[in-house]
């Protein structure tokens, strides 16, 4: 993971990539620009072939502290740049918003910044926190994206569902009028409390859907199947994560109080899908996890949409 996280900082407790500067407080945007290591611009000059001869229709991504090239783009590909970035999202949350984490990935290739909204939730009488995460790219590969992502207090678990009465995130190309998607952007995250609204809503159905023992472990089949292939060690693996889940779902604490039902089903899929340690841990493993606060984590939503189809 060193090779991936190439600058950032985080707040009193170590994140998931457990590299960093911590800080005491949670900084404002100024401040966080510089600790994360983001306080550069992106440069865009022209491409030429090994012969001096200029390739027209493309430009090249260069970080101007230290001439890092940061990928080649088309000449359409429009620059935001960090600062910007901070400047959009003190707009969206507001006069004293403060920062969590944000740094670079990939030698500055891809960037985020994760803040904390000014309001935290009660939901079914639990403190649910929404963070906004965004998360852009300077190399060509990938969209500008801006996401809320709810998290449950107690346990840090992402509670980020797939819901199909309310939308929770937004992305754009870096093509256009990149101004007026920012204000598109704004007026869509606007609606976070709406999201909220209808998330809080969709956990009291999630509590009154009552769930057999039996259903859970057919569940957890489901999401972690064992294929017909497999050989005697992949089933053993498999097995090995089937119980892990189990224990998440009837072993953990801070689901005792909660009932038998799918509420309870589904924050044990996030505790295994946040805090689970894989079969095989790839170079990458921790970027890909935390690039599901945005994108959704499929696992859960796998089960969202199981437990909601259940008699």
């Amino acid at each position: 993971m060193a090779a991936n996280v190439e600058s950032m900082f985080y707040v009193r407790e170590t994140p998931w990539h457990g590299l960093g500067t911590r800080v005491s407080e949670a900084p404002d945007s100024q401040r966080a620009l510089i600790v994360a290591g983001l306080n550069w611009n992106v440069v865009q000059e022209p491409v030429y072939t090994g012969e001096n001869e200029r390739i027209e229709g493309y430009k090249v991504n260069v970080r101007d502290t230290d001439r890092k090239v940061l990928g080649v783009v088309s000449d359409r590909y429009k620059i935001v740049q960090n600062r910007e970035a901070f400047v959009f999202t003190d707009e969206l949350l507001g006069e004293g918003v403060r920062y969590e984490t944000a740094g670079s990935l990939q030698n500055g290739r891809k960037v985020w910044m994760l803040a904390r909204m000014p309001h935290e939730y009660i939901i079914s009488g639990e403190r649910i926190s929404p963070y906004m995460v965004f998360f852009n790219s300077h190399d060509g590969s990938g969209a500008i994206k801006v996401a809320l992502t709810p998290i449950r207090v107690v346990c840090q678990n992402t509670l980020n569902l797939a819901l199909s009465t309310a939308k929770r995130s937004w992305s754009m190309i870096h093509t256009g009028n990149i101004q007026g998607k920012m204000q598109e952007a704004r007026d869509t995250l606007f609606l976070a409390e709406t999201y909220m609204d209808h998330l809080g809503k969709e956990f009291e159905n999630l509590r009154k859907k009552k769930l057999t023992d039996k259903q859970v472990l057919d569940f957890i089949d489901l999401l972690l199947p064992v294929d017909e292939s497999a050989t005697s060690q992949q089933v053993k693996n498999v097995k090995r994560l089937q119980e892990d889940m189990k224990l998440r779902y009837f072993e953990a604490p801070d689901l005792k109080d909660v009932g038998n039902n799918a509420y309870r089903f589904i924050n044990a899929v996030s505790d295994f899908a946040t805090h689970s340690n894989p079969l095989r841990r790839s170079a990458n493993y921790k970027e890909n996890l935390f690039a599901r606060t945005v994108e959704g984590n499929p696992m859960i939503d796998k089960a969202f949409q199981m437990v909601s189809e259940a008699a």
